[in-house]
């Protein structure tokens, strides 16, 4: 079977066509566009959270205020107006992201998981300290963020930080 030249251009048309397509995929592969660095929140703007998790800890919403469920051991206690401050607090925050800062098989300090509206799964904040630095990871978007003592304070309240 011999192919006529309009039939040979049409080949070589679309074996480019395949080429071009196939390298710009290549090339995305290998070189992922860069997220920049900066600030950024860690909540969708209309995030509505259902609970909050602890280690030890569990805020939830009950109708429009918040209530505490705790460990029998636990020393935090709080009234349902810090509870909500502290929900508004994560909500809000808008943290630094920063490179993986390569903490060699170190613990969290802390974790906190958050329900929300409309997620089947919950959303997973884990707290490091590297040094005098705190580093959050977003378990979701792999993430990390860098925090202050103070942030980390009152992000993580029902936990003593060192």
């Amino acid at each position: 079977m011999r192919l006529s030249r309009k039939a040979w251009n049409n080949v070589v048309i679309f074996s480019m066509l395949i080429m071009i397509f196939f390298l710009n995929g290549i090339h995305q592969k290998i070189n992922p566009p860069k997220e920049e660095l900066g600030s950024m929140p860690l909540f969708e703007q209309q995030s509505f959270v259902l609970a909050l998790g602890f280690p030890g800890f569990k805020i939830e919403r009950i109708g429009t205020s918040w209530r505490l469920s705790a460990d029998k051991d636990a020393a935090w206690q709080a009234q349902p107006a810090e509870l909500e401050a502290l929900i508004t607090r994560w909500q809000e925050s808008e943290l630094t992201l920063t490179e993986n800062p390569g903490l060699p098989g170190s613990a969290a300090l802390s974790v906190a998981q958050f329900w929300l509206a409309g997620s089947e799964l919950p959303m997973s904040f884990q707290l490091y300290q590297q040094q005098q630095s705190f580093y959050l990871f977003a378990r979701q978007s792999q993430r990390w963020f860098s925090v202050d003592k103070t942030q980390a304070q009152q992000l993580f309240a029902p936990i003593e930080l060192k």
